[in-house]
C-alpha cells in the first residue's frame, strides 16, 4: 500500500449527552475533516474512548468509519488490546470491513517485557494480513516498547510503522535512524510533532486536528517538506492548544472544546467526566488565541 503520511487526526467519537453513540455527527466530522485537508483517521483510538465501547459498538465505529469515508481518506482502525487474541479478533473485524490498516497499542496493566510485546505484535501481524501501525503510549500503558523492539517487529512484512507517544523526541530521532527507510514513524505527541516530522518523521497522529485540521494539515506539509519556517509559523500559535489539550486525560479537554465550538454536543462515558471548571477558562483563552472561537 502508498506510506500513510501528514496529519492523522485521533478522532473523538461523538456521544450523546446520555452516552449514546451519536453516528450522524461522526459522519459529519468525517466529511469535515476530508473538506479541512486531513490526511488519514484513526477511528476509535484512545481519543475515540475505546476503552469504554462495547465490542458491538466498537465494529460499529469501524464499519461507519471505513463505508462513510469511501476510500476519500485512508481509515486507520484503533485494534489493540491488552488481549493478544481479542486483538486479533477486532483485528480480523477491521479488514473484513475494508479498513486500511490497523492501529496497536503496547498492551496495558498486563506490564508484559519487551519480549511479550515482540511476540504479542508478531502474533497479530501473522494472524490478520493488514498494515499495522504500533502504538507506544508508556504514559498510559506504564509498559514502554524499546526503539531495540520497534526495530525487530519493523522486519515482518506488515509492520509499516510506529505511533510514538513518548515524548522524548531524543529517543524518536535515534529510532528514525535505526528503523528501515520504508518503515513510518509518526509523532503521537502534538507538542513535539514539527520536531520529529522535521527530523524525518512522516507525519503525526493528533489530537489537535479534531479542532484545527487545516491548520495541522498545513503544518504536517510544511514539516515533512523540511520547511521549518513555514513550520514554525504554523505552529506557533498551537502550542497553547498542544499543551491545554492535556490539562486533564484526553479525550476530557478536547471534547468539551468541541462542544464550545459546536462540533459535538457533550456526552463522555465514565470513568471520565466534563472539564473540570478551573480549566475551562484557560482553554477557551487558549481557543481564542488559535482563531478556533471568537473573543
Amino acid at each position: 500500500m502508498t506510506m500513510i503520511t501528514g496529519s492523522i487526526v485521533a478522532i473523538v467519537t461523538p456521544m450523546h449527552e446520555d452516552g449514546r453513540l451519536d453516528i450522524p455527527t461522526l459522519k459529519k466530522l468525517i466529511d469535515w475533516h476530508i473538506t479541512e485537508g486531513t490526511d488519514g483517521i484513526v477511528i476509535a483510538g484512545t481519543t475515540g474512548e475505546s476503552a469504554t465501547v462495547s465490542v458491538e459498538e466498537h465494529h460499529e465505529l469501524i464499519r461507519v468509519a471505513v463505508e462513510h469515508t469511501e476510500k476519500r481518506v485512508p481509515i486507520i482502525a484503533g485494534t489493540g488490546g491488552n488481549s493478544t487474541q481479542e486483538a486479533i479478533l477486532l483485528t480480523q473485524y477491521a479488514k473484513k470491513v475494508g479498513a486500511d490498516a490497523s492501529l496497536q497499542v503496547v498492551p496495558y496493566y498486563n506490564r508484559p517485557t519487551q519480549e511479550g510485546m515482540f511476540q504479542h505484535f508478531k502474533k497479530i501481524a501473522e494472524s490478520v494480513n493488514i498494515p499495522i501501525i504500533l502504538y507506544n503510549v508508556p504514559g498510559r500503558t506504564v509498559a514502554d516498547m524499546s526503539n531495540e523492539t520497534i526495530v525487530r517487529l519493523a522486519q515482518i512484512d506488515n509492520i509499516i510503522g510506529v505511533k510514538e507517544a513518548s515524548g522524548n523526541i531524543g529517543r524518536d530521532i535515534e529510532l528514525l535512524a535505526m528503523v528501515p527507510q520504508d518503515f513510518a514513524v509518526f509523532s503521537g505527541d502534538d507538542l513535539s510533532a514539527m520536531a520529529l516530522m522535521l527530523c524525518g518523521g512522516k507525519g503525526n497522529i493528533s489530537v489537535t486536528a479534531n479542532i484545527a485540521p487545516r491548520a495541522m494539515h498545513e503544518l504536517c506539509v510544511a514539516a515533512t517538506r523540511g520547511d521549518s519556517a513555514k513550520a514554525v509559523a504554523i505552529n506557533k500559535p498551537l502550542i497553547p492548544l498542544h499543551q491545554k489539550l492535556f490539562i486533564e486525560p484526553n479525550p476530557v479537554p478536547v471534547k468539551w472544546a468541541m462542544a464550545e465550538m459546536g462540533l459535538i454536543s457533550k456526552g463522555i462515558r465514565l470513568p471520565l467526566v466534563q472539564l473540570g471548571t478551573a480549566y475551562r477558562e484557560t482553554l477557551v483563552k487558549s481557543l481564542q488565541d488559535a482563531g478556533l472561537i471568537k473573543r
